[in-house]
């Protein structure tokens, strides 16, 4: 199920949503010219929970920098081309909305915080894991749990794959974000059943994400009347 448009068009050009993207996509040209040092930079600016842990408890780590740092840096690297490519259509489609709601200063401290308290979310089950974590979808979960609440009935025509075609139809924002919601719960919680430097997706990042842009999106001024530009 993919989005791929929102009918709730925005009131003005979403400057920061696109400077978000432009980073995202620069930095990962940049990863592409990397090759075999790749790894080393991901494990200086991809968030590693035990060098969190380390650096949380007074410990030395091999970091030149403080690991908290890695809570905002790990928002802009991506693991491949899928994954930035899902990631900024999911930026695309719902962060218009939300960075005109809440302007845009606001959006950018909300984005920020949403990322780094995904971050957290997914640390705090796995604090010993050496495995970088690492991608803007915490961040971008913060906003579409914003957008739900905001703009609930927001159609968003979803592409659905049917064997060898595809069927296109309009969901309201709750059911497709809902739906989506539900699915990272479920897979966070029997994530923890899982070994825990396997790797793989942050299912925790996503729900803690989402949960928390419901959240800091009203206080930031989400539900504020801006007038019509």
């Amino acid at each position: 199920m993919v989005p791929l448009r929102d009918n709730n068009p925005t009131r003005s050009t979403p400057l920061v949503t696109y400077g978000i993207i432009t980073l995202n996509v620069v930095v990962f040209v940049h990863e592409l010219r990397l090759g075999e040092s790749l790894n080393q930079f991901f494990q200086l600016w991809a968030l590693v929970p035990a060098e969190l842990t380390a650096n949380l408890q007074g410990q030395p780590t091999d970091l030149p920098h403080p690991a908290w740092i890695t809570l905002f840096t790990s928002q802009f690297l991506h693991g491949g081309l899928l994954h930035i490519a899902g990631n900024m259509l999911f930026l695309w489609v719902f962060g218009n909305n939300v960075e005109d709601q809440l302007g845009r200063l606001k959006y950018i401290v909300f984005y920020l915080s949403c990322g780094a308290l995904a971050a957290l979310s997914q640390w705090f089950f796995n604090i010993h894991s050496d495995i970088p974590s690492l991608g803007a979808s915490g961040a971008i979960a913060g906003v579409m749990g914003a957008y739900i609440i905001r703009f609930p009935r927001a159609e968003v025509l979803t592409l659905i794959p049917l064997g060898f075609f595809w069927w296109t139809v309009n969901l309201p924002a709750i059911f497709f974000l809902g739906f989506w919601f539900a699915q990272q719960a479920f897979n966070s919680v029997a994530s923890l059943n899982a070994p825990m430097n396997m790797g793989g997706i942050a299912y925790w990042a996503h729900a803690g994400g989402f949960v928390f842009g419901a959240l800091l999106g009203p206080l930031l001024g989400l539900f504020n009347d801006r007038p019509q530009r």
